[in-house]
């Protein structure tokens, strides 16, 4: 199977694909982005695909036209070059904030031969449902309809293909300035007559998309600084995976790539994770995506607000349009990415408890609170059963931040967020109409303080630890100084921040998450956590360091800019689902702490 970096994201803000260097589109969920997979050859070779490349040998270059998420690919054979624009359409004359809004649902296909003669092969082979269904593929005007399941799968083509079984096949050759065009959408199963794109319709939602892209960029250039362009393109990135109709962030567009080759760690990660909120509307604000931020927080309020009123632990995560039941299920007929199995759908990490949510959520608030500080009533009673619920419950032991799914611990960082969570509703009381409660919370919050600070940290290892009473390293304290519980010029944190460094990374100068739990296999290094790293070096004055670690991270970026959840200790290669927002979260943030430490204000 292709390598995970070597994909290319293709989004309308709702749903997502991933295409190959050698222009084979490898996965493809519709209509969102948690929906079942047309193709999902990502996961296994007989689970469906559509490629679109040269005959010849070639010689490949690709980029994202400048300001989009519109893929350029551009084969040179010894005969002539070809170039092939791939996007998932945007609604008509979408512009700005607006993206998304009404995207119609389709994967739009363009090649082009800019000189010489290029003859190209198209393979469609379509299989919804993760490859359970071979559909019956028929010829109907302006190209094919695709029957079975739910769904019909209509392919307009300007290009007469050849069906054998549920797989279309056509071979062409293009001459200077000759033109193919591709949309792929679907319709109901009972459609009647499917009605195809004729070519200048896809010729013209091209442009529309590359124009909606451009004009969402224009809009987002606030940040000025080192890293410039890899920051305005992380937070395309993270706009790229919005689920625009609720403002909910996807951790990744992708299942069950394996955090190591052959392992079983292989989760679902189409969700939006309240743990990611804090991190995630600060990476926002770096970006200049202010309009985004307030509507992500506004899906987590929404999502989770009728929840603690019942005296219920907040949920950890929601489905992209607040759903709450995630439940996991097997998919045992997929073989998985390199034999990387089992292939899952859903994500039972719904059903854990982590007390860190508290203090992400408040700190989310916190960012987005009005000028006014007015807040609506309804999210004013739920953030203050939050706060509540982080003073009642912070002495209690959980699954900690990285979801280990074994027995509950003490774990440092879940303590730590609930001390976030009561010092961020400290600061929002007058906004909340909590004034009377500030002296319970000052009291809890010291308590915490307190805890953290005599059972954390430990004399022997020169650190902050995992657990309380513990000897383990884990990257997660390294939000310590981040979210001000200590001073980073704290003799404590800089012991820690250079433990972490010296102890907790791989021959790359990449971190690792922790070192061992109960499943007994090994995982790639972590990018969110080697950002921290670079974070934290920027706190405690160790820019040049910083800087280090920060293109140590960078560097495991595929040739679009994407970024992985994981990289192998060993080879390097790319791990887990991807492309990853917390990893292009923990770009923007740590390259604002690198910019604000080497030019701190007046």
């Amino acid at each position: 199977m292709r390598p995970i970096g070597d994909h290319a994201l293709l989004s309308d803000c709702r749903s997502a694909a991933l295409v190959t260097s050698d222009g084979s589109v490898d996965w493809l969920c519709l209509p969102r982005f948690d929906s079942p997979a047309i193709f999902a050859r990502l996961l296994d070779e007989n689970a469906g695909h559509w490629s679109v490349r040269p005959v010849d040998p070639a010689d490949v270059s690709r980029r994202y036209l400048e300001g989009t998420m519109v893929l350029e690919t551009t084969f040179r054979t010894p005969g002539g070059t070809a170039v092939l624009l791939d996007a998932l359409a945007l609604g008509r004359r979408e512009r700005g904030h607006a993206l998304g809004t009404a995207s119609p649902g389709v994967l739009l296909r363009q090649a082009v031969c800019v000189e010489g003669q290029v003859t190209l092969e198209i393979t469609y082979a379509p299989r919804p449902e993760f490859g359970l269904i071979h559909p019956v593929i028929s010829p109907v005007r302006g190209g094919l309809a695709a029957y079975g399941g739910a769904h019909t799968l209509i392919l307009s083509s300007s290009v007469d293909l050849t069906v054998s079984g549920s797989t279309a096949h056509g071979r062409i050759t293009l001459r200077t300035g000759d033109r193919l065009g591709f949309a792929l959408h679907i319709g109901p199963a009972w459609e009647p007559e499917p009605v195809c794109w004729r070519p200048w319709r896809i010729r013209r939602r091209l442009s529309d998309t590359r124009e909606g892209w451009r004009s969402w960029s224009d809009l987002h250039v606030g940040y000025r600084g080192p890293w410039q362009e890899e920051v305005g393109h992380s937070g395309r990135v993270l706009r790229a995976l919005t689920y625009a109709p609720t403002g909910a962030i996807v951790a990744a567009p992708t299942t069950s790539l394996p955090e190591h080759v052959g392992g079983t760690r292989n989760w679902d990660y189409r969700y939006t994770w309240v743990r990611d909120a804090s991190f995630t509307l600060q990476a926002l604000a770096t970006a200049a995506c202010e309009k985004e931020k307030d509507r992500f927080f506004g899906f987590l309020a929404r999502a989770a607000a009728t929840q603690l009123h019942r005296g219920v632990d907040l949920q950890i995560m929601y489905g992209i349009g607040g759903e709450r039941d995630l439940s996991e299920r097997l998919l045992p007929h997929l073989t998985g990415w390199r034999d990387s199995t089992p292939v899952r759908t859903g994500n039972d990490a719904w059903r854990q408890r982590q007390l860190d949510i508290y203090g992400e959520l408040l700190d989310a608030a916190h960012q987005t609170l009005p000028p006014d500080g007015r807040i609506a009533p309804p999210t004013r009673v739920f953030l203050l059963q939050a706060a509540e619920a982080a003073a009642d419950h912070w002495n209690g032991p959980d699954r900690g931040i990285w979801e280990i799914r074994g027995p509950d611990r003490h774990f440092v960082h879940s303590k730590l967020m609930c001390w976030v969570a009561l010092d961020r509703a400290i600061a929002m009381a007058p906004a909340l109409g909590a004034e009377e409660r500030t002296p319970h919370w000052r009291n809890v919050r010291e308590k915490i303080r307190q805890a953290i600070e005599q059972r954390g940290w430990n004399p022997s290892v020169g650190a902050f630890t995992q657990t309380f009473d513990g000897d383990a390293l884990d990257a997660s304290v390294l939000m310590l100084p981040m979210v001000g519980f200590l001073p980073a010029r704290d003799h404590r944190i800089q012991s820690t921040v250079l433990t972490i460094a010296t102890h907790l990374t791989d021959r790359h100068g990449l971190v690792l998450r922790y070192l061992g739990d109960e499943i007994a296999e090994g995982e790639g290094a972590f990018l969110l956590c080697t950002f921290w790293l670079a974070h934290a070096l920027a706190l405690t004055g160790r820019t040049h360091r910083a800087r280090q670690v920060f293109q140590t991270a960078l560097s495991c970026a595929n040739d679009l800019g994407l970024l992985a959840e994981e990289a192998d200790p060993v080879t390097g290669e790319a791990l887990g689902n991807f492309p990853q927002a917390f990893s292009h979260i923990g770009l923007i943030n740590a390259a604002q702490a690198i910019r604000d430490a080497e030019q701190p204000p007046p």
